[in-house]
């Protein structure tokens, strides 16, 4: 069974042991809070994905490189950066890039749905637009964008992301918790997977096409005695 929860539920949950298991922990930064309340109640695998990455994301035809020249182009973005739940790790990020980058900039909270429609809609009517953004999402393979440099580093390096599983897990499940930590891929091959859901619509539908479309590394994954030989 799938729980679809608050990123701080995500954590709550494994720790109380009302889940097994989640596989987006984006660590050190992004999720560093949660993780921090939580790490001697849950079982980090390690990461299942390196080279993540959450930013102010732009449009490639904006002329703009830095979060630093935001101020000297407000009235180009309306002053206004759309943003996604107001939880979200990246939004408390932004919170902070706004206050250290002196921008006077409104943050806007909204579903991940409003800021890729907002975004869309900016694209087709070549208007300068500022999201929040993260690596991987298929967004990137949709539209030419870019991140703004960040040197005051408000968003962080480059972040990995875990794998975490209750306490116990690996005793009263052991297969599983087998191919929970053999689980690896990269930014293109989810952003792949994120692509073929949104193309048919429906997430489950995605995965299994993904799937039948990469046999070997999905074959990797699995307790040795289910493996293909």
């Amino acid at each position: 069974e799938i729980m679809d929860v608050t990123a701080a539920a995500m954590y709550e949950g494994v720790a109380n042991k009302k889940g097994d298991a989640f596989f987006t922990a984006w660590l050190p930064v992004t999720h560093g809070e949660y993780m921090k309340q939580v790490k001697d109640q849950v079982e980090d695998l390690g990461p299942s994905m390196e080279g993540a990455k959450i930013g102010l994301v732009v449009p490639q035809y904006v002329t703009i490189d830095s979060i630093e020249e935001m101020n000297s182009v407000k009235d180009k973005f309306d002053g206004k950066i759309t943003g996604i739940d107001s939880g979200a790790g990246i939004m408390i990020a932004s919170e902070e890039a706004i206050k250290n980058y002196n921008l006077d900039y409104e943050l806007s909270e909204g579903s991940e749905g409003t800021m890729i429609a907002l975004l869309k809609q900016a694209i087709d009517n070549n208007k300068w637009v500022v999201v929040t953004g993260w690596t991987p999402h298929w967004k990137f393979a949709r539209w030419d964008l870019k991140y703004l440099d960040d040197p005051k580093k408000d968003y962080g390096e480059a972040e990995t992301i875990n794998t975490i599983v209750r306490k116990g897990l690996k005793e009263d499940m052991p297969e599983v918790y087998t191919l929970f930590d053999n689980f690896a891929w990269t930014p293109e091959d989810l952003g792949s997977a994120m692509g073929l859901a949104e193309d048919l619509g429906n997430a489950e539908d995605g995965a299994r096409e993904w799937i039948k479309q990469n046999p070997e590394l999905v074959n990797s994954w699995l307790p040795d005695q289910y493996k293909d030989k």
